[in-house]
């Protein structure tokens, strides 16, 4: 299975970007640890990550017919970006929503996922044990 690994704003600041909410791990450490757990399970995972919507709607689209599966984190687009809505409903490739904080325990902004309705799943809350979780989910599908 091919893995597409989208990360949106700061998050590649991991590890520096309040750390009480985010952890400690760096953005190299998420990579690692899901292309580890990809290998581990003869699967692949490319991570992509930018702070630019149109850049995170030319990745989505790109993957179509590229990847198997496509676990997001949005950051902060997940919460109005009806664009990156429209990019994951646009593709073939399912997609599993992530995110590292509770979103549903924080700003009441936070709670709110405009992304999410195209996705298969929503996890939040796991740190980055969710990019894992989510991969499992296609994993078990065998796809």
């Amino acid at each position: 299975m091919k893995f597409l690994i989208i990360n949106g704003p700061n998050l590649n600041l991991l590890g520096k970007r309040e750390p009480g909410i985010y952890g400690q791990e760096s953005y190299e450490a998420l990579c690692a640890l899901v292309k580890d757990y990809a290998s581990a399970h003869c699967s692949t995972a490319y991570c992509f990550q930018s702070n630019h919507e149109g850049a995170i709607i030319d990745a989505i689209q790109d993957a179509d017919g590229k990847y198997d599966a496509i676990i997001i984190n949005p950051g902060a687009y997940t919460h109005y970006s009806y664009a990156i809505l429209d990019a994951l409903k646009a593709v073939s490739v399912p997609a599993y929503e992530v995110h590292i904080s509770h979103i549903d325990q924080r700003e009441p902004f936070r709670a709110i996922s405009v992304t999410a309705p195209a996705c298969v799943g929503q996890l939040y809350g796991h740190g980055l044990k969710g990019y894992l979780m989510a991969m499992d989910h296609f994993l078990s599908l065998g796809k």
